[in-house]
């Protein structure tokens, strides 16, 4: 029997309701809206009457401040909206555990949906403009008032993964059919690489998975196509860049020798890279920490713990989620930190501050004024903001430096880019290379639909068609479910049991498995589904969250599994490390991918280009001053932050020391932020780790917005450059 009831605040708590009803009237222009009402509704299925009312009110509603009822709401206009099927819905799941905990039972089945309640003189058109709105078709769709007799899905379950017939005959009308049928990431130069593979190397035609797997990992998101495209040509006009360029080459030289320098590709990666390349080669990089394991940016650090010298390994990651966020906005940035924190942490380093960097259009325009096929402007900053922000201060991160940059290049695309910083004592963190024999155990969250064709998806262009397709793309972040690795992982019993790691970002199994080691038997069958119905090809490039990847001796397999139950966390042996160099996955007794290695790390066709660079007219920057300080307060890239900011918690931890906002009111905004390492209970220690807006302590006493000298936040990040105390350099000065 399916349970149902709705849960609505009580006058004084309808602040989500509230700003919808001024949102419709100021943004949408729909004067005529007099009243909104928003109502969380809940149907459970595999629970008694009795759980039920108990669960009433002490799962679905806070009695202080909820009101319940068991009819459908009545008004004028009535609409549900609900997740659309196969997205991760954390309300449900969320409520779902927590009745399972009441009943220590099995978990039942819930579902969630949000009700609203409109009264008003409104038109057929103003009625399809808040619906518009307050839907977004990428996840989610308006749901029936009507009570279901089940809550059960059914599925279609698929029995094999189909083959490419004919792929390796086709000419290249064929391929560039296929290519767009199946909507791949990769070019048609490409597609014939790995037509020319199969056709040479293994005389077979592909199946669906192995081509979605290649089109994977050759996607610019997981290659970086773009900045390892070779450079045939530099045709450079202005002399100030032509110099650069100029110390580049004989950069090169330096590091690789001059007979390797003029043979060796020039790419954007490697001009990207040849300062730090250049400094190791002068051995003046002697901190950075070097391994086959590449989780994040790592160097080690001395740190004093209770008086005790100690080598710890502080990380850095950035990661940027402008498409997923374009498009979803709530789930888009909530991932984009999420993504931020599993890279350090699968390097088994814990994750204690973080930054947000976003840049936007101008959220003050109308919906009008809003491009074809894409969101406002003021919805995405919004949503954007709650997604992050969720996400962070559920799982206990305290975000230290959030800027927002309003200017309409972002228009097109917005930026939403994350980036923490993790650390932990070296001897915790072991690294070996897999050996046959091994074992890989998958850890955390279930897979599902969600997250797939993130990685492609965020590597090709789109168009109005792309609407319709791009469901699935948006991995759906579950903050809980991270908690708890992170908890794991602080225990060194269990990381010095892991050989190696990997966290389940783009490209799912075949990405997060695949890249453990050289040979690899990934068994399919044992991955555990969040539902039935996902066939072998999506359970091999689904990217659902939360989910880690392990290499352990098959002897500590056992007891790195209660470690992780114990943590309320599911962790199984999904594949087993093998001599030949081979990705092997197999489903349902089927081999359904078998790829070698070498072919995989080649990374498809090269690509070239040439580029030419104008000089540029440096008198426009002149132009960019301000002409008086109204001049300046007028303009929206001095606007407060403030209400932004304070969206996210600065000081979870206890661990921060220089808050969002400093000086003697609180109320200067921070250019860089300093928190202590991030030791376990009992122990302390005195360094701190920092990340800034300049690359030296001059630059850091810039205020982004204004353009101000702040000469605390100056000095302050002087001191600690020069390894001072923070926090009493900072109180100090103050």
């Amino acid at each position: 029997m399916v349970y149902r009831v709705y849960v609505e605040k009580k006058a004084g708590h309808t602040h989500e309701a509230d700003s919808l009803l001024k949102e419709v009237r100021d943004f949408l222009q729909i004067g005529a809206l007099e009243s909104v009402r928003v109502l969380n509704r809940y149907d459970v299925e595999k629970i008694d009457e009795k759980l039920f009312q108990y669960a009433v009110n002490t799962v679905f509603s806070e009695p202080q401040v909820d009101d319940v009822s068991y009819d459908v709401p009545q008004g004028q206009i009535v609409f549900a909206v609900e997740p659309l099927p196969g997205q991760f819905d954390q309300r449900a799941d969320s409520a779902a555990q927590c009745i399972q905990i009441l009943s220590q039972g099995d978990r039942p089945l819930v579902r969630s949906a949000k009700v609203y309640v409109l009264a008003g003189n409104l038109t057929d058109d103003n009625i399809a403009a808040i619906k518009k709105y307050v839907i977004n078709a990428v996840e989610s769709r308006e749901a029936a008032l009507t009570m279901p007799e089940t809550l059960v899905m059914e599925y279609a379950i698929p029995e094999s993964v189909a083959t490419v017939t004919g792929f390796i005959q086709m000419d290249e009308t064929a391929l560039t059919e296929l290519l767009d049928k199946l909507g791949l990431a990769m070019d048609l130069d490409d597609l014939k690489f790995l037509q020319n593979y199969f056709r040479d190397e293994e005389n077979r035609d592909p199946t669906i998975t192995e081509i979605r797997v290649v089109d994977t990992y050759w996607s610019d998101h997981c290659r970086h196509t773009t900045f390892s495209t070779i450079l045939d040509d530099a045709k450079i006009d202005d002399p100030a860049v032509a110099e650069a360029y100029k110390r580049y080459l004989a950069a090169r030289v330096e590091v690789y020798g001059e007979e390797k320098a003029a043979k060796r590709p020039q790419t954007l990666m490697d001009i990207a890279t040849i300062g730090a390349k250049v400094l190791k080669k002068r051995g003046l990089l002697p901190e950075l920490d070097e391994s086959e394991e590449i989780n994040a940016c790592s160097i080690h650090v001395n740190a004093k713990v209770n008086g005790e010298d100690q080598d710890w390994l502080l990380m850095f990651k950035n990661e940027t989620h402008n498409h997923p966020t374009e498009i979803e906005p709530f789930g888009g940035a909530a991932t984009c930190i999420g993504g931020c924190i599993r890279d350090p942490l699968s390097g088994r380093a814990y994750v204690h501050q973080a930054m947000r960097v976003t840049g936007a259009g101008d959220p003050r325009k109308s919906l009008s004024e809003t491009l074809p096929g894409k969101l406002p402007q003021r919805k995405l900053c919004t949503t954007a903001a709650a997604g992050y922000s969720s996400y962070g201060n559920q799982i206990g991160l305290a975000t230290g430096h959030i800027a927002e940059i309003y200017h309409d290049g972002y228009v097109a695309k917005r930026l939403e880019c994350g980036a923490v910083v993790a650390a932990a004592p070296a001897y915790n963190v072991r690294r070996e290379r897999p050996a046959p024999g091994d074992v890989v155990v998958l850890l955390g969250g279930r897979t599902g639909r969600d997250g797939i064709g993130g990685a492609t998806g965020s590597s090709k262009s789109h168009n109005m068609k792309s609407l319709t397709t791009m469901a699935s793309e948006v991995q759906k972040g579950n903050a809980p479910e991270e908690r708890k690795i992170q908890r794991l992982f602080r225990n060194p019993e269990v990381t010095r049991l892991i050989k190696r790691c990997n966290d389940f970002g783009a490209g799912g199994v075949s990405v997060a498995i695949g890249e453990l080691a050289a040979g690899l038997r990934i068994d399919l069958d044992a991955v555990r589904k969040k539902y039935d119905g996902l066939d072998g090809t999506e359970l091999a490039i689904s990217e659902s969250q939360e989910r880690m990847a392990v290499v352990v001796e098959a002897a500590d397999a056992d007891k790195f599994i209660a470690f992780a139950q114990a943590e309320n966390l599911e962790a199984y042996r999904v594949a087993i490390v093998t001599e030949e160099e081979r990705m092997v996955m197999q489903w349902k007794g089927n081999t359904i991918a078998d790829l070698s290695r070498a072919f995989l790390d080649t990374n498809g066709a090269s690509k070239h280009t040439t580029v030419a660079v104008n000089q540029k007219d440096l008198a426009i920057l002149s132009k960019s001053l301000y002409g008086s300080l109204r001049e300046m307060a007028a303009d929206l890239k001095t606007a407060s932050r403030r209400g932004l900011i304070e969206r996210f918690d600065g000081s979870i931890g206890s661990g921060s020391v220089l808050m969002p906002f400093g000086g003697k009111y609180q109320a200067t905004p921070a250019q860089a932020m300093a928190a202590k390492l991030p030791t376990l209970p009992g122990q302390v220690t005195e360094q701190g780790s920092v990340m800034a807006w300049g690359m030296d302590p001059d630059q850091m006493c810039i205020d982004p917005y204004t353009g101000a000298h702040d000469a605390v936040y100056s000095s302050v990040a002087k001191l600690v450059a020069a390894g001072a105390d923070y926090k009493k350099a900072y109180l100090t000065l103050q």
